[in-house]
């Protein structure tokens, strides 16, 4: 079943629980990740947004793939990046109007939010539920008539 993350900002502390569970659980070869979410300050006192992939439905970051390595999982609704068919140019790091293909540099890859397979972990650890996970709700289309 698809699901969308939901970001709640106003409910982020900036514990960055959410980035540690994120790292963990895409750890490569025994050693974490880089974290596929970040939450930045606002500049209000204890105010943060977390930042992470919107999955978008005319996402740049696929459109500018050379090699077609970024394709939308139909089950989970993620747009996932296959590392197999990454040849790490960059371009939908430079794409993503929000930051949110990044490079892991300690593993020489291109990383981005694949949702956990449809259960993103930081949602789980988050302890204020700023971030939270919801089933898509099928879109119905008018008959034309």
């Amino acid at each position: 079943m698809k699901q969308r993350l939901i970001v709640t900002p106003n409910l982020c502390t900036g514990c960055r629980t959410c980035e540690l569970a994120c790292a963990f659980a895409h750890s490569v070869k025994g050693k974490p990740g880089r974290s596929r979410i970040y939450p930045l300050p606002t500049g209000h006192s204890e105010m943060w947004t977390p930042v992470v992939c919107l999955h978008c439905d005319d996402p740049a970051c696929a459109k500018s793939c050379l090699v077609d390595a970024i394709t939308r999982n139909e089950e989970t609704g993620a747009m996932e990046l296959d590392n197999d068919k990454c040849v790490k140019c960059m371009a939908c790091v430079a794409a993503c109007p929000f930051g949110c293909s990044l490079h892991d540099a300690q593993h020489d890859l291109v990383v981005k939010c694949d949702l956990c397979g449809g259960d993103p972990v930081c949602a789980h650890f988050c302890p204020t539920k700023a971030l939270t996970c919801r089933p898509v709700a099928p879109t119905r289309r008018k008959a034309v008539v």
